[in-house]
């Protein structure tokens, strides 16, 4: 496993203006921007970020917008971590929300790959305050895998 492919893949490597001239990548960007990539193992993802005005509501919460963003993001990175060659497509995300974070709080996301068969993979993201390990929010992704034909 090629870490420094993994974190390339997750961490954001253009610049602003770059970001900006590209519409359907600003939102990607805008949330993974600050998301620190903390341990890196053959199907394991671990993941922290401290919640900012900047992702969250007016109320000061963690936006479910951005959980969702990064459960997406954070997933796909799970994959090139376990050596699969794709990020594949995604079919399905899946998020239970059962807390909430506050600006200022440190999140702790943990990615682990569940199974990656001949067409389609399936991985958890674990969202918790990392103060306290205090689950926050709950994603399950599954993506479709195979190679697209050349037709």
């Amino acid at each position: 496993m090629d870490q420094e492919a993994v974190r390339r893949t997750l961490e954001p490597t253009a610049s602003s203006k770059e970001i900006a001239a590209s519409l359907s990548q600003l939102y990607d960007a805008f949330v993974i921007n600050g998301v620190r990539i903390d341990a890196a193992e053959q199907g394991r993802l671990l993941c922290s970020f401290v919640v900012t005005p900047r992702i969250a509501s007016p109320a000061g919460y963690l936006l479910s917008g951005v959980t969702a963003t990064l459960a997406d993001q954070l997933g796909s990175g799970v994959f090139f971590s376990s050596g699969v060659g794709t990020s594949g497509v995604s079919l399905e995300i899946n998020l239970s929300y059962v807390d909430v974070a506050s600006i200022g709080e440190e999140i702790e996301v943990e990615g682990k790959l569940l199974r990656a068969g001949k067409s389609v993979g399936v991985v958890s993201v674990d969202f918790r305050k990392k103060k306290t390990g205090k689950l926050i929010a709950q994603a399950r992704h599954t993506k479709y895998l195979a190679v697209s034909s050349k037709l």
